[in-house]
Protein backbone atom coordinates (compact mmCIF):
# COMPACT_ATOMS: atom_id res chain seq x y z
CA UNK A 1 0.00 0.00 0.00
CA UNK A 2 2.43 1.98 0.42
CA UNK A 3 4.69 1.78 -2.59
CA UNK A 4 1.04 2.27 -4.89
CA UNK A 5 0.00 5.55 -2.34
CA UNK A 6 3.61 6.75 -2.99
CA UNK A 7 3.68 6.42 -6.73
CA UNK A 8 0.01 7.17 -6.70
CA UNK A 9 0.47 10.59 -5.78
CA UNK A 10 3.46 11.75 -8.72
CA UNK A 11 1.23 9.87 -11.48
CA UNK A 12 -1.91 11.48 -10.35
CA UNK A 13 -0.06 14.57 -10.52
CA UNK A 14 1.26 14.27 -13.66
CA UNK A 15 -1.88 13.41 -15.13
CA UNK A 16 -4.05 15.88 -14.01
CA UNK A 17 -5.51 18.33 -15.66
CA UNK A 18 -2.88 21.03 -14.73
CA UNK A 19 0.38 19.07 -15.81
CA UNK A 20 1.77 20.21 -19.34
CA UNK A 21 2.83 16.67 -19.75
CA UNK A 22 -1.33 15.30 -18.98
CA UNK A 23 -1.65 14.45 -22.28
CA UNK A 24 0.95 11.11 -21.42
CA UNK A 25 -1.66 10.18 -18.51
CA UNK A 26 -2.46 6.62 -19.65
CA UNK A 27 1.39 5.96 -19.20
CA UNK A 28 2.10 7.71 -16.56
CA UNK A 29 -0.54 5.78 -14.51
CA UNK A 30 0.41 1.85 -16.53
CA UNK A 31 4.37 3.21 -15.52
CA UNK A 32 3.49 3.79 -11.84
CA UNK A 33 1.05 0.31 -11.44
CA UNK A 34 4.04 -1.66 -13.16
CA UNK A 35 6.30 0.15 -10.78
CA UNK A 36 4.39 -0.94 -7.64
CA UNK A 37 4.28 -4.59 -8.52
CA UNK A 38 8.20 -4.27 -9.08
CA UNK A 39 8.25 -2.98 -4.92
CA UNK A 40 6.02 -5.25 -3.89
CA UNK A 41 7.82 -8.12 -5.65
CA UNK A 42 11.01 -7.05 -3.88
CA UNK A 43 9.50 -7.46 -0.66
CA UNK A 44 8.01 -11.15 -1.38
CA UNK A 45 10.58 -13.72 -0.75
CA UNK A 46 10.01 -15.90 -2.84
CA UNK A 47 9.66 -13.32 -5.13
CA UNK A 48 5.94 -14.41 -7.38
CA UNK A 49 2.87 -12.65 -7.96
CA UNK A 50 -0.02 -13.51 -9.66
CA UNK A 51 -1.37 -11.29 -12.61
CA UNK A 52 -4.77 -10.88 -10.84
CA UNK A 53 -3.01 -9.63 -7.71
CA UNK A 54 -0.82 -7.52 -9.87
CA UNK A 55 -4.06 -5.64 -11.29
CA UNK A 56 -5.29 -5.20 -7.94
CA UNK A 57 -2.30 -3.55 -7.19
CA UNK A 58 -2.54 -1.52 -9.80
CA UNK A 59 -6.09 -0.64 -9.58
CA UNK A 60 -5.40 0.58 -6.37
CA UNK A 61 -2.18 2.65 -7.29
CA UNK A 62 -5.03 4.17 -9.95
CA UNK A 63 -7.56 4.75 -7.89
CA UNK A 64 -5.85 7.01 -5.56
CA UNK A 65 -3.64 8.54 -8.63
CA UNK A 66 -7.34 8.91 -10.59
CA UNK A 67 -9.37 10.52 -7.48
CA UNK A 68 -5.92 12.71 -7.11
CA UNK A 69 -6.14 13.76 -11.11
CA UNK A 70 -9.83 14.43 -10.55
CA UNK A 71 -9.52 16.56 -7.49
CA UNK A 72 -6.28 18.68 -8.67
CA UNK A 73 -8.40 19.11 -12.49
CA UNK A 74 -11.39 19.92 -10.76
CA UNK A 75 -9.36 22.72 -8.04
CA UNK A 76 -7.70 24.15 -10.75
CA UNK A 77 -10.90 24.77 -13.21
CA UNK A 78 -12.47 26.20 -10.18
CA UNK A 79 -9.61 28.60 -9.12
CA UNK A 80 -9.20 29.27 -13.12
CA UNK A 81 -12.90 30.20 -12.92
CA UNK A 82 -12.87 32.48 -9.57
CA UNK A 83 -9.49 33.31 -8.50
CA UNK A 84 -8.13 33.89 -11.75
CA UNK A 85 -11.45 35.36 -13.74
CA UNK A 86 -10.77 33.01 -16.67
CA UNK A 87 -14.29 32.46 -17.12
CA UNK A 88 -14.36 33.42 -20.19
CA UNK A 89 -11.52 31.36 -21.91
CA UNK A 90 -13.56 28.45 -20.10
CA UNK A 91 -16.95 28.78 -21.64
CA UNK A 92 -15.35 29.42 -24.65
CA UNK A 93 -14.33 26.42 -25.21
CA UNK A 94 -17.72 25.30 -24.00
CA UNK A 95 -19.49 27.21 -26.37
CA UNK A 96 -17.92 25.40 -29.46
CA UNK A 97 -19.55 21.91 -28.08
CA UNK A 98 -22.43 23.44 -27.63
CA UNK A 99 -22.09 24.65 -31.37
CA UNK A 100 -21.20 21.44 -32.31
CA UNK A 101 -24.44 19.97 -30.54
CA UNK A 102 -26.68 22.58 -32.45
CA UNK A 103 -25.47 22.11 -35.79
CA UNK A 104 -26.09 18.07 -35.11
CA UNK A 105 -29.12 18.52 -34.06
CA UNK A 106 -30.10 20.82 -37.14
CA UNK A 107 -28.33 17.96 -39.61
CA UNK A 108 -30.96 15.27 -37.68
CA UNK A 109 -34.23 17.62 -37.70
CA UNK A 110 -33.48 18.24 -41.45
CA UNK A 111 -33.51 14.62 -42.21
CA UNK A 112 -36.37 13.86 -40.37
CA UNK A 113 -40.51 14.06 -41.43
CA UNK A 114 -42.20 16.96 -39.88
CA UNK A 115 -44.32 15.26 -37.90
CA UNK A 116 -41.28 13.77 -36.30
CA UNK A 117 -39.02 16.54 -36.29
CA UNK A 118 -41.96 18.08 -34.15
CA UNK A 119 -42.46 15.59 -31.78
CA UNK A 120 -38.25 15.20 -31.34
CA UNK A 121 -37.98 19.55 -31.24
CA UNK A 122 -39.66 19.59 -27.56
CA UNK A 123 -36.74 17.14 -26.18
CA UNK A 124 -33.88 18.37 -27.94
CA UNK A 125 -34.94 22.23 -26.77
CA UNK A 126 -35.07 20.93 -23.00
CA UNK A 127 -31.50 19.26 -23.34
CA UNK A 128 -30.34 22.33 -25.02
CA UNK A 129 -31.26 24.55 -21.93
CA UNK A 130 -30.34 22.18 -19.41
CA UNK A 131 -26.92 22.25 -21.25
CA UNK A 132 -26.72 26.30 -21.02
CA UNK A 133 -27.43 26.47 -17.88
CA UNK A 134 -24.71 26.60 -15.07
CA UNK A 135 -25.74 23.14 -13.81
CA UNK A 136 -25.32 21.24 -17.17
CA UNK A 137 -21.94 23.56 -17.71
CA UNK A 138 -20.48 22.40 -14.08
CA UNK A 139 -21.99 18.45 -14.96
CA UNK A 140 -20.44 18.32 -18.29
CA UNK A 141 -17.25 19.41 -16.90
CA UNK A 142 -17.35 16.68 -13.91
CA UNK A 143 -18.94 13.74 -16.38
CA UNK A 144 -15.25 14.71 -18.29
CA UNK A 145 -13.18 14.27 -15.56
CA UNK A 146 -14.74 11.53 -14.06
CA UNK A 147 -14.36 9.80 -17.27
CA UNK A 148 -10.57 10.86 -17.85
CA UNK A 149 -10.18 9.32 -14.18
CA UNK A 150 -12.40 6.00 -15.08
CA UNK A 151 -9.89 6.03 -18.51
CA UNK A 152 -6.72 6.39 -16.21
CA UNK A 153 -8.16 3.89 -13.82
CA UNK A 154 -7.96 0.77 -16.26
CA UNK A 155 -4.93 2.01 -17.41
CA UNK A 156 -3.62 1.24 -14.07
CA UNK A 157 -5.04 -2.24 -13.85
CA UNK A 158 -3.68 -2.58 -16.90
CA UNK A 159 0.29 -1.62 -15.62
CA UNK A 160 -0.27 -3.76 -13.03
CA UNK A 161 -1.18 -6.96 -14.80
CA UNK A 162 1.59 -6.32 -17.04
CA UNK A 163 3.89 -5.47 -14.68
CA UNK A 164 2.86 -9.05 -12.52
CA UNK A 165 3.00 -11.14 -16.11
CA UNK A 166 6.60 -9.79 -17.25
CA UNK A 167 8.23 -9.24 -14.06
CA UNK A 168 6.92 -12.11 -11.38
CA UNK A 169 8.84 -15.75 -11.35
CA UNK A 170 6.67 -18.52 -11.63
CA UNK A 171 5.75 -20.07 -8.47
CA UNK A 172 7.16 -23.65 -7.92
CA UNK A 173 5.14 -26.32 -6.56
CA UNK A 174 5.42 -27.50 -3.21
CA UNK A 175 6.85 -30.93 -2.91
Amino acid sequence: MRSALLLAIPAGLLSSGVSPLSGFGMFWMAGAAAWAVVLYIRSQRPAWITVGAGARLGLVTGLLAGWLAFSVSGGWLFAERTVLHKANDIDSVYKIVIDAFEQKKNDAIAGMTAADAAEVRPSLARIETFLLSPEGHAGIWALSLTFNSMFLVLFAAGGGALGARLLARSRRPEI
